[in-house]
């Protein structure tokens, strides 16, 4: 098959690891992290990007998204079938199912879960005050909050930013462990080290857990099976479940 892919940048490493091994032909669009902290712009950017996708040129289109905050709500196929894997988040992409999510979830409530993406978004966005799970990194040093700080006051003022900055601290103060999610592909990368040094800086325990490629895995290779992923053709549009199929399509 010949695949669209439109996913945002956190999952960027793990989505190509995974195409290099696929037996389809895969064409990757990744976009910036964040367009789920306004959930009715980011679907709008996906709704444009996905409407932008030429007529009969790809067997489907895969959105990289989860839930994440509604912001696949309301989504519709445009010429071609979309392809979603069932997931509240992204943590799901890089823990292989939604059946483990949910187990790591209630075994270890409080943990705040890291992954090459979650570590290197907010690096390589330095500066431009982005928001979410990255940009609003519980475990950043002083010197970082900081740089945050003054990147928010330049974009939206001073009395904005010292209101992202409360909200930050009180979204952080429920957490008590920090949780790698390790591929053997990025350990070159010596992630370990970092989330520790992330970890004692707030007191948080730390660990470690193997990753798990097998959802994004069996997104790209086309074994699309209902339980995991949901396929919406064109003429329906994405809804929640509110179950445990997360997601489902009805008519537009």
């Amino acid at each position: 098959m010949i695949l669209k892919v439109i996913a945002c940048e956190i999952a960027r490493r793990e989505i190509c690891q995974c195409l290099a091994r696929s037996p389809n032909i895969v064409d990757p669009e990744f976009l910036p992290q964040g367009l789920h902290d306004t959930p009715a712009r980011g679907r709008d950017e996906l709704q444009s990007r996905i409407e932008a996708v030429p007529a009969g040129r790809y067997d489907a289109v895969l959105l990289g998204y989860g839930l994440c905050g509604s912001i696949l709500k309301d989504l519709r196929a445009g010429s071609t079938r979309l392809v979603i894997p069932r997931a509240h988040d992204c943590i799901t992409f890089f823990l292989g199912s939604k059946e483990r999510y949910q187990r790591c979830f209630t075994e270890r409530p409080g943990t705040y879960y890291f992954t090459a993406g979650w570590l290197e978004v907010p690096v390589r966005r330095k500066g431009e005050g982005a928001s979410g799970h990255g940009a609003f990194m519980p475990a950043q040093s002083t010197t970082t909050l900081q740089g945050n700080f003054t990147a928010w006051a330049t974009k939206y003022g001073e009395e904005q930013a010292r209101f992202l900055m409360e909200e930050m601290l009180r979204w952080t103060q429920h957490y008590t462990h920090g949780t790698l999610i390790e591929f053997d592909f990025v350990r070159l990368l010596r992630l370990g080290d970092q989330v520790r040094r992330l970890c004692a800086e707030k007191g948080w325990t730390f660990e470690e857990v193997a990753g798990d490629l097998g959802l994004l895995q069996r997104w790209l290779d086309g074994d699309w099976t209902p339980a995991d992923f949901l396929v919406v053709e064109p003429g329906r549009r994405v809804v929640p479940s509110f179950d445990d199929r997360i997601v489902t399509a009805v008519p537009e």
